[in-house]
């Protein structure tokens, strides 16, 4: 009787270990907090390019946000080393970062001369207080300082060795259709002869188009493989629907026309932005457009200091007029200005009585890029064919990240990427 306690007691605690062991743990971008806006997670050199930073070089992290409130809030951040697929890895804190994992955000001022009174908030990776003792994928929590369980928000970068130099190529030409509406991604890796032992299990590849988490891809298995490369060509998991330049409009002007806006209004207790009414673009002609692939840029045209500090918020009205609802799915706004805020935010409501879906955010001044996605119902990945439309000439960015997990090695390496575009 004793023993099958003791083996009932032992296989539940193997169930539990087990079931644990493959709960997934949400690292993706979250917003807790409604005050934190206009979060901005980029190269202190370019922010138009992936939050990437490179070992042993200069380049610095910059993160950049609001938190709106009269008074100022101490803040906090720590950060959780991530394998390849942005779970938690084996490492601990102290295998991962030198010295202590946390630091406190000294660098804040409230703004100035705004209706919409804020505390803008940045800092730098890595620095003296926190240094990178190894490559990978980086989750990055903001809390309050007197309190480490109320996390404001969590962000994501990477931080890479480049180990290996990796060529991707795109092109309309792809293994379906010639030039039509969709783009298909090669690319080679190349290091020292038997730098790597095994390139069929080591390698790790993900591919993502302009910075989209819904339709990434994972690639294990090279096509071919060399002394010194390897290559993944003709992979039909590598097609991407082309979609659409991205829309732009600007509120860097509270007082004269801006790109994409109908008008500018004060409404006590703060200004309104209505954009104009857009229509879909899946039956019209291509048609080019210089974006920065979703990003946006805080400026005010009016400010005598920093734009961080004295560029205003604005409720923005967004409206598509689809000349009716579409059934079978939702309309989803993207870009980079919406990354890790609810889903009520990115998802449009449909308003009847004027036949479009409609959004209401409030966003700070500046000039911002964003498109439409259609979601059908019982998936969770944006199509643009429907709103958009998928044209072979787009300009698109993709960026191939490569990770290693040598035999016996306990995380993913990050370990080279590159970036290409399509159209150019």
């Amino acid at each position: 009787m004793i023993r099958n306690k003791i083996l009932s007691l032992l296989v539940c605690c193997l169930m539990t270990v087990a079931a644990v062991a493959q709960s997934k743990v949400d690292t993706r971008i979250h917003i807790f907090d409604n005050n934190v806006h206009s979060l901005k997670v980029c190269l202190a050199s370019n922010m138009y390019v992936p939050p990437v930073l490179m070992m042993n070089s200069d380049d610095r992290l910059l993160v950049n946000f609001d938190y709106l409130d009269y008074d100022v809030h101490y803040l906090r951040y720590s950060v959780t080393h991530c394998n390849a697929d942005w779970q938690p890895s084996q490492l601990v804190e102290s295998e991962y970062v030198s010295g202590f994992n946390y630091a406190d955000i000294d660098d804040y001022a409230p703004s100035e001369a705004t209706y919409v009174h804020y505390y803008n908030y940045q800092f730098t990776l890595p620095n003296s207080d926190m240094e990178f003792l190894v490559s990978g994928n980086y989750l990055l929590s903001v809390y309050e300082q007197d309190d480490p369980s109320k996390i404001l928000f969590q962000t994501r970068f990477s931080v890479c060795e480049g180990k290996v130099s990796v060529f991707p190529q795109v092109t309309s030409r792809t293994d379906i259709e010639y030039n039509n509406r969709f783009q298909q991604v090669s690319f080679d890796i190349r290091y020292k002869p038997n730098q790597i032992k095994d390139p069929y299990s080591e390698f790790t590849c993900i591919v993502s188009q302009n910075s989209r988490d819904d339709n990434a891809v994972v690639v294990n298995r090279p096509t071919m493989v060399g002394v010194d490369h390897v290559t993944y060509e003709h992979n039909r998991d590598l097609i991407f629907a082309a979609g659409n330049e991205f829309r732009r409009f600007e509120t860097v002007n509270a007082h004269n026309i801006n790109m994409g806006v109908q008008s500018i209004r004060y409404y006590e207790p703060m200004y309104h932005a209505v954009l104009m009414v857009d229509e879909p673009r899946n039956e019209l002609q291509y048609l080019y457009d210089k974006t920065q692939y979703g990003r946006f840029t805080i400026r005010n045209a009016e400010a005598f200091g920093e734009n961080a500090l004295q560029a205003d918020y604005m409720i923005t009205h967004f409206s598509l007029n689809t000349l009716g609802k579409l059934n079978g799915g939702n309309v989803w706004l993207y870009g980079e200005f919406l990354e890790g805020y609810p889903a009520s935010q990115a998802m449009m409501n449909y308003d009847a009585s004027s036949g479009c879906y409609t959004a209401d955010l409030l966003l700070k001044q500046g000039a911002y890029n964003y498109m439409y996605l259609w979601v059908p119902d019982g998936t969770t990945v944006g199509q643009t064919s429907l709103i958009e439309g998928d044209h072979y000439e787009t300009v698109n960015e993709y960026l191939v990240k490569v990770y290693d997990r040598p035999t016996g090695e306990r995380y993913d390496r990050f370990v080279g990427y590159g970036v290409a575009y399509s159209g150019i």
